[in-house]
């Protein structure tokens, strides 16, 4: 939220912006504040219908008022907390994520100045980077919760599912704006790389080597080349090009020890960088 209320404001030029997610039962709370010159908005609790949001809600789509104050389209319940701010044209964006309102966008001037279609349009854009992250979210915690705790050496077919798993965190993890969440996956990529699986033993006699670093996008390879994928069918689902993926693959190999894709997965899979 705070990310998409920064971004809104870039956008548009519009100098206020606030926002919150669903809490209880249809109600927004406001929870994040940006270029605010008080705090009364802060924790404010918009109900389905009431005010400006809670019309989005209603509508499940965009409101905008020129002069909040005098406007005849809205209820009035938060008039005392916009006054307080000072606010005087204000536009409300929905959040919806599978056709359910979690939250609403708020973009706000101190003059009685119309919002363009240009202006909403931003303001729309910054509302979906909400929704893409809540539904990577709850995508990454559905994974998570396939995943469990880790199958022992026993259980081939289980390992093969936290496998697939592990593939999927990544690539999540590689679409996410959020810096913070990424790396929340990344780590539970890790915890489940390193919880060993069948074949995770070096042979007997080997040297005691020191761990190999791979770079995040050169795992993401291996763990496509793991699944059996071509460099086309990675470079698909990386979003890059064939030649890049050759380049991050050569260089995984290299780093491992590895003169073939097989040996590099093996090698990765030893050191707890694959599952």
């Amino acid at each position: 939220m705070r990310e998409a209320l920064a971004r809104l404001r870039r956008a548009t030029g519009l100098p206020i912006a606030f926002g919150g997610l669903i809490e209880g039962r249809h109600q927004v709370r406001i929870a994040e504040l940006s270029g605010t010159g008080t705090t009364a908005l802060r924790g404010l609790n918009v109900s389905s219908g009431n005010g400006l949001g809670g019309k989005a809600v209603a509508l499940t789509r965009p409101c905008a008022v020129t002069d909040y104050r005098a406007s005849r389209r809205i209820s009035h319940e938060y008039d005392a907390a916009v006054a307080a701010e000072g606010l005087r044209s204000v536009l409300a964006v929905p959040v919806v994520v599978h056709r359910h309102v979690r939250g609403v966008l708020y973009g706000a001037l101190r003059a009685p100045t119309p919002v363009g279609d240009r202006t909403l349009s931003a303001a729309v854009a910054a509302a979906r980077d909400i929704e893409q992250a809540l539904v990577a979210r709850e995508e990454a915690a559905h994974l998570l919760s396939r995943a469990g705790e880790p199958p022992r050496a026993s259980s081939p077919a289980a390992w093969e599912e936290v496998r697939e798993i592990h593939g999927e965190l990544r690539t999540l993890a590689g679409r996410l704006p959020d810096p913070a969440l990424r790396a929340e996956l990344l780590a539970a990529c890790t915890r489940l790389a390193r919880a060993g699986q069948p074949g995770a033993v070096a042979p007997p006699g080997a040297p005691k080597l020191p761990p190999t670093v791979l770079t995040p996008r050169e795992v993401d390879v291996l763990v496509c080349v793991a699944g059996g994928a071509t460099n086309a069918a990675v470079a698909g689902r990386l979003g890059v090009r064939p030649e890049t993926v050759k380049g991050y693959l050569r260089s995984a190999m290299r780093k491992l020890g590895a003169h073939t894709r097989l040996e590099a997965v093996v090698a990765a899979r030893r050191q707890g960088l694959l599952p």
